[in-house]
């Protein structure tokens, strides 16, 4: 197997085609949405993997989309500060190192929670047949994690939201 790319962007490196690859999360471009945190998906766009992994910066209040459950296995291990997780509609506190496992068909959404948010370490299955349900969840909603309407597309249920390449928040530079 060869070595991927990593191309130079104006937010930082982002690796091109199939193929292994290293990379600092600090010098590596994240992404953003309004009220959505911002990551890092450490994989090539078009490129099928069997393990989705990455890093999610969410400040208080803001979510990693929208309460849903889908069909692969995830979890998340708290890297840095405290978050909500909500999870089949209970409420969770997670602090650093505490770790959530979360099976397939699990109702689930993480909120930054305390003063200064969180730091995720997030991966998961990529089952090309698992499909993602967003549901209708009034604990969620409280949030500002809900949808209005039950849907199995990201694409109603982030409407016009508008992803953009942002620098890294996170680690810091050493």
């Amino acid at each position: 197997m060869r070595e991927a790319k990593l191309a130079e962007t104006d937010e930082g490196l982002v690796p091109e085609g199939e193929g292994w690859f290293v990379l600092n999360l600090h010098d590596a471009a994240w992404e953003t949405i309004e009220r959505g945190g911002t990551w890092l998906a450490l994989e090539a766009e078009g490129v099928p993997n069997q393990i989705g992994v990455g890093a999610h910066v969410l400040p208080p209040g803001e979510s990693t989309g929208f309460y849903h459950r889908e069909g692969n296995q995830e979890g998340f291990l708290v890297l840095e500060g405290e978050c909500l997780v909500i999870v089949e509609g209970e409420e969770r506190v997670l602090r650093r190192w505490d770790y959530f496992h979360c099976p397939p068909q699990t109702g689930h959404i993480m909120v930054g929670g305390g003063e200064q948010g969180c730091v995720v370490f997030m991966f998961g299955n990529r089952l090309p047949e698992a499909k993602t349900h967003y549901l209708v969840d009034p604990v969620a909603a409280r949030h500002g994690a809900s949808v209005s309407e039950p849907t199995d597309s990201a694409r109603e249920a982030y409407g016009e939201r508008t992803f953009r390449r942002v620098p890294s928040p996170w680690p810091p530079a050493a």
